[in-house]
C-alpha cells in the first residue's frame, strides 16, 4: 500500500520477483484495493489489513495508532517466522518505527542505520546513514560503521572492506565535533577504517564504505539523485537542438544508457534496515515494478546472506 505507486506497481513488481527470483510472496494490503489485482498474479498470496499508514502522517504515532496496518501486519509476519524479510516503499520513517516496535533492535545497537548504494568510478561504495538518523551522537557513527562493513562484506563482497568518515577534508582533525570524536573512536579499534573522505572521494572509490549523519546523509543523497536527474534531463533537451546534435546524439545512446543504467537508483531496489532484528527493507517513494523487484532481490539476498546474524555476532564482538 506504501508508495507513490501503489499499489499497482507494487503488485507487478512482486509478480516479476516471483517469476524471476523464484521467491515466495505475500502482499499485505486493503482487499478492496489489492484482490482485484491479484487476479492476474495467481503466485501472489494476499495477508489482509484493515488500516494503512499515510505518508504524511507521523510515524511513531502512526505505527501506535493503527496496529493493523501494512506495514505492521508486514513486521509480525517476519517476527512470527512466517516470513524472512519485508519491504514497503511507504513513509520511511513510519518503516523503521514498525521495525523498532515490533521486531526491535540487535542488542547492542543504539540506533538503526540506513545506507544506499552509491555508483563510483570502478564500482560501488555502501553510504550510511541516509535519513534513519537526524541527530547522531559519535557511538552511533561507530556502529554505523561497524554494521556498514559488515553489510560491505557480506552483500558487496569486499573481504577487507576500507570505511571512511564523510568530511569537508580528508585532513586528521577536519570535520565537526562530532566527526572528529567518532573520529578517535574508529581510529585503531577498526580494521579497514581509512580515516576521512570529501564528498568527491566517495565517487573517485577512496573507500567501500562511507559513514556520516543521517542529516548530512540524506541531504547528500538527494542532492546525488537531483544532480543526476538533472543531468540527463539537460541532455534530452540539449542535443536534440541541433542537426549535429542528432547525428552525435544517436551515436553515443547506446552509450549513455548504458550509463544511465549504472546509476539508476531503480537498480539497486532498496536498503535494508541495518541493526533491526530481522530483514525489513525500504525501498524509494517513487518506485515502479521494476524497483520493487530489485528491493525483492535485495531482501533476499539479505536472509541468504544471513546479514542480520553476521551484524549480531559484530556487534557483540
Amino acid at each position: 500500500m506504501g508508495g507513490d505507486n501503489a499499489p499497482l506497481e507494487v503488485i507487478e513488481g512482486a509478480s516479476q520477483a516471483a517469476d524471476e527470483l523464484g521467491v515466495d510472496l505475500l502482499v499485505a494490503g486493503l482487499p478492496g484495493a489489492v484482490q482485484p489485482l491479484l487476479d492476474r498474479h495467481p503466485k501472489l498470496v494476499l495477508v489482509p489489513c484493515t488500516q494503512v499508514i499515510g505518508m504524511d502522517e507521523h510515524p511513531a504515532q502512526a505505527v501506535r495508532s493503527k496496529p493493523d496496518s501494512s506495514m505492521s501486519v508486514c513486521a509480525r509476519l517476519c517476527k512470527e517466522g512466517r516470513a524472512d524479510g519485508w519491504i514497503s516503499a511507504g513513509n520511511s520513517g513510519a518503516i523503521m518505527a514498525t521495525a523498532l516496535f515490533v521486531q526491535g533492535r540487535i542488542r547492542g545497537v543504539e540506533r538503526p542505520a540506513l545506507g544506499s548504494i552509491i555508483p563510483t568510478r570502478n564500482g560501488f561504495a555502501y553510504f550510511l546513514d541516509v535519513g534513519a538518523n537526524v541527530d547522531s551522537k559519535p557511538e552511533y557513527l561507530v556502529q554505523f560503521a561497524a554494521m556498514g562493513a559488515v553489510y560491505a562484506r557480506e552483500m558487496m563482497g569486499r573481504t577487507e572492506p576500507r570505511v571512511a568518515l564523510l568530511s569537508n577534508g580528508e585532513e586528521e582533525g577536519k570535520g565537526d565535533e562530532l566527526v572528529r570524536e567518532a573520529t578517535k573512536r574508529l581510529k585503531g579499534t577498526l580494521k579497514g577504517f581509512v580515516g576521512n573522505v570529501e564528498p568527491k572521494d566517495i565517487f573517485n572509490a577512496k573507500a567501500d564504505v562511507v559513514v556520516a549523519d543521517g542529516f548530512v546523509g540524506n541531504v547528500s543523497i538527494k542532492m546525488a539523485e537531483a544532480t543526476a536527474d538533472f543531468l540527463f534531463r539537460s541532455l534530452r533537451e540539449e542535443i536534440p537542438r541541433t542537426t549535429r546534435g542528432k547525428i552525435g546524439g544517436l551515436l553515443i545512446r547506446k552509450d549513455v544508457q548504458q550509463l544511465r543504467n549504472r546509476i539508476d537508483w531503480r537498480e539497486f531496489g532498496g536498503a535494508p534496515l541495518l541493526g533491526i532484528d530481522g530483514v525489513a527493507v525500504i525501498a524509494h517513494g517513487r518506485s515502479d515494478a521494476r524497483a520493487i523487484k530489485n528491493a525483492i532481490r535485495v531482501t533476499r539476498e539479505a536472509v541468504q546472506n544471513q546479514l542480520v546474524g553476521k551484524i549480531r555476532a559484530e556487534v557483540g564482538r
